[in-house]
């Protein structure tokens, strides 16, 4: 054993003693954590090739802990909350890179780590007694060594940065230099499979290697054993995986706190479009969803793509589940089954890819008659749903005795949605067997349309072979369908898990500036499209720009949301000439040129200034601008003029005149609540009755002597609506106003370290009796979350009655009129509170002293 000094660039330095446990190699290194052998296996139990997440919200976690083993955050840079937006996201700039440099430092050591057995593994090799052949050495640890070099210099040039920090300083430069190696990982990824098996045949035939691949450490703080582990090897090798999803989520959130005008943004946005390009195609080879299916003939056949699309049969409409395979399109319809019985799939029709064209009208055909309903008639529709969503959401704030009632809304909001999927789309997409057969589909959005299409013409450029399908192999087929689906239930709102975004209920204002990239001259426009009620309408449309490589629109839209969640732009060539036909698809229609598409990030769009984004397409840039108007109704909090009392009144004025660190009313109401309202089902949900509420917030502001005596009678939902009242009526939200727009921020980061880094600094910023009396209520809720399988409160559940109430800021301008829809109480700035006050839930427990050290002791786990 050897003491190991570790000085990480934040807090003091942390003293590690490793002791590693091998016979015949002594070697030293600092901590590390992998993933167990069984984070790594499939259901079945067989080792699987990781599948690397693209998603910003799907990120690895960065902890960070005391020598209690207590989670804590890294201390950021000072200043975070000065300034304007612009000087705001520069040291957001800042918290970003500081997080990520931390945890690039705790992956060079777990490389170090990997490598340290390597020089005496290969020593051995060349000696009567080798533990491992050089050809598997070289299989073991293969581009190990690179990815070392890669980021270790990547680390010595950022760090100066750092701790030498301007806010004109360009890293970008080094970023971009990482993606572009990222071939070495490429490499890495194909031989990751070979790797590990290798280690476990190793460690089976090898008892020295099994003993050098499980190594068991302890770290040591101030001369206590606080921490151990018993570290498999093989888990170590899929740190690099790893790592590139956690590069790319940075670059993220770079981006987002980068002024478009600074040097690195550029930069920045090549280095992202390299990685994520790296991870599509890593993705699109590991792909699991890609399952084989053997036919009886033994031929292997992959399911591409699948969804809900209404065909047209008759005249009539008909829901139907499209397969696409590797070799086939199939259309089926779900069986009626008896109650209990396994739910199958029926064949409609199949066609072979080999067999399948697009057929288009002409202009002298006509579609055939199909059932349409009135536009008047769809908007009744919209109307019934969105007055059903809001009897359910007054429904669920009733009593339990109530769920009947709820059971029965959703089911007839489920048949209301299920008609307008049916009956909104109008968009035909045919297509045709050359045998004789020809569907009709109805779509809602061309963009839909585009992407069956493309998906079909791929497959189509391989070498098919047109093949005939016995019965029993289309009954097998159809069998593994519900197996294979991807696309599981109809995109209706009664389909969705409660704890889904509702999505955002307002207005979007989008100016589509201009695009470029164009090669040759074309007419040119843009459409808009976002998602509502389940499916893409088209909500806007430009001008056409005539005879040019560089329209320039520069058109304003009010597009209104109704529960959307994404927004779609397509550019299309407008085609007034017959002989500039689509000849492939023999189309009389505008041709697509590109298409894309951007989530509704309320971070990005719910602010008074416009943002601005690019959309790509095929090598085609759209540059558009856009601000969201939310209708969300909130009780504005208005200053209080009151002397005494405690409603109304400033919490640092309720502490020092009560000379307490928590005000009297919270500690009794959480203590009532404990001592016989915790079992209670739906506690903080349910309401309480409003003239015992009342009743108790004048006893409170009187401090009535006989309170404690009021509290012991009083029903216990009216206690935990005071609670709710008091915090409601603060004249500035308990984690205050002017941190608002930093939580804000700082819960939409995707770095783990990042935003751990920027969460617990935000704690620290706020005022004593603000932060212990948040800390208090944390505890109390994580206690009530505790009894959740007899009370039915959840962290999220809890999270959502409290966040808007802790967080809701004191001036926001905010529309005054009637609301009708529940929808619209739920935007997504409200659920961003949730999210604030939710991280808090799930986080491991705070300690208001530990917090206050402004210290850092990092443990080594990513």
């Amino acid at each position: 054993t050897e003491p190991v000094n570790h000085t990480l660039m934040f807090g003091k330095p942390l003293s590690y003693t490793l002791l590693f446990f091998s016979p015949d190699f002594n070697y030293n290194t600092d901590g590390y954590e992998g993933d167990t052998a069984e984070d790594r296996k499939s259901q079945d139990g067989s080792e699987t090739m990781p599948f690397i997440d693209e998603s910003p919200t799907m990120s690895p976690h960065l902890c960070a802990r005391g020598q209690d083993g207590e989670a804590i955050s890294p201390t950021p840079a000072e200043g975070l909350l000065s300034g304007g937006d612009t000087e705001k996201g520069l040291e957001m700039r800042k918290l970003v890179l500081s997080g990520f440099l931390a945890s690039e430092e705790i992956y060079i050591n777990q490389l170090e780590a990997l490598l340290l057995p390597m020089k005496p593994l290969k020593a051995t090799a060349t000696t009567s007694k080798p533990v491992l052949t050089v050809e598997q050495i070289e299989t073991i640890f293969f581009m190990i060594q690179d990815i070392f070099v890669i980021h270790k210099e990547f680390y010595d040039a950022l760090s100066p940065n750092i701790q030498q920090w301007d806010e004109k300083i360009t890293v970008g430069h080094l970023f971009q230099k990482l993606a572009s190696q990222l071939g070495v990982y490429k490499a890495f990824v194909d031989n990751y499979k070979v790797a590990v098996g290798t280690v476990e045949k190793c460690s089976q035939a090898n008892s020295q290697f099994q003993k050098i691949s499980e190594v068991r450490y302890f770290i040591t703080y101030d001369h206590s054993i606080f921490y151990s582990l018993m570290f498999v090897f093989a888990a170590l090798l899929y740190k690099p995986i790893d790592r590139v999803t956690r590069s790319t989520l940075v670059l993220h959130d770079l981006l987002k706190h980068t002024p478009k005008d600074h040097p690195d943004f550029p930069l920045l946005q090549d280095a992202l479009r390299i990685s994520q390009n790296f991870l599509s195609i890593i993705n699109e080879e590991i792909d699991p969803r890609r399952t084989a299916v053997t036919t009886p003939k033994g031929e292997a056949r992959q399911l591409v793509k699948d969804g809900f699309l209404v065909e047209v049969s008759e005249g009539t409409r008909k829901l139907r589940h499209v397969f696409l395979f590797t070799d086939l399109l199939l259309c089926a319809k779900m069986k009626k089954t008896a109650v209990g019985r396994h739910q199958q799939y029926e064949c409609k029709w199949y066609i072979p890819l080999a067999d399948l064209s697009f057929q288009t009208l002409d202009d002298s055909d006509s579609l055939p008659h199909i059932q349409t309903l009135p536009e008047h008639e769809i908007e009744e529709m919209k109307i019934k749903i969105s007055t059903i969503k809001s009897e359910i959401q007054k429904e669920k704030k009733a009593q339990k005795s109530q769920s009947r009632n709820v059971d029965r809304l959703r089911k007839k909001m489920n048949e209301q949605e299920s008609c307008l999927l049916l009956y909104s789309p109008t968009i035909p997409f045919r297509i045709h067997n050359k045998h004789g057969k020809s569907c009709l589909f109805l779509l809602s959005s061309d963009y839909e349309r585009s992407e069956w299409r493309e998906s079909i013409q791929k497959l189509q450029k391989k070498d098919l072979q047109a093949c005939v399908l016995s019965s029993v192999e289309l009954q097998v087929l159809t069998g593994s369908c519900f197996k294979l689906r991807t696309v599981h239930n109809i995109p209706v709102t009664s389909n969705k898990d409660d704890e889904e975004s509702p999505g955002l209920y307002g207005f979007l204002h989008v100016i589509v500036h201009k695009a470029t990239g164009f090669k040759e001259s074309a007419n040119l426009y843009c459409t808009l499209e976002v998602d509502s009620f389940g499916y893409f309408v088209s909500k806007a449309i430009t001008r056409v720009f005539r005879d040019t490589t560089e329209p320039q629109w520069n058109e304003e839209f009010e597009i209104e949301l109704e529960g959307s969640q994404c927004l779609r732009i397509l550019c299309y060539e407008k085609c007034y000439d017959k002989s500039k036909l689509n000849k492939d698809d023999n189309e009389i229609v505008d041709k697509i040129m590109g298409k894309g598409q951007v989530q509704l990030d309320p971070q990005a769009v719910q602010s008074k200034n416009w943002h601005m984004d690019v959309i790509e397409m095929n090598g085609i840039k759209v540059e558009f601008s856009m601000k969201f108007t939310t209708r969300d109704l909130s009780l504005k909090r208005t200053p209080s003029k009151k002397q005494s009392g405690v409603f109304g009144v400033k919490i640092s004025v309720v502490t020092k005149r009560e000379r307490s660190k928590v005000p009297y009313i919270v500690r009794q109401c959480i203590e009532e609540v404990e001592k016989r309202g915790i079992d209670e089902v739906g506690i903080y949900r349910i309401s309480g009755v409003a003239t015992d509420i009342q009743a108790l917030k004048a006893a409170f502001d009187a401090n009535t002597k006989d309170i404690l005596m009021m509290l012991s009678d009083m029903d216990i939902n009216a206690i935990a609506g005071t609670l709710k009242l008091y915090f409601r009526e603060l004249p500035e939200p308990l984690l205050t106003d002017r941190l608002y727009p930093a939580f804000m921020e700082g819960t939409a980061l995707s770095d783990p370290a990042a935003k751990e880094n920027c969460m617990m600094h935000l704690l620290r910023s706020l005022p004593d009796p603000n932060l212990i009396t948040f800390l208090s209520l944390l505890e109390h809720l994580k206690r009530v979350a505790e009894k959740e399988p007899v009370n039915k409160m959840s962290l999220h559940n809890l999270a959502t009655v409290f966040g808007p109430t802790l967080l809701r800021p004191s001036e926001s301008e905010i529309n005054k009129a009637n609301v009708t829809m529940a929808s619209d109480i739920w935007s997504h700035d409200v659920m961003a509170q949730v999210q604030v006050l939710l991280y808090y839930l799930q986080h491991p427990p705070i300690s208001f002293a530990e917090l206050k050290k402004n210290t850092l002791y990092f443990s080594t786990d990513v």
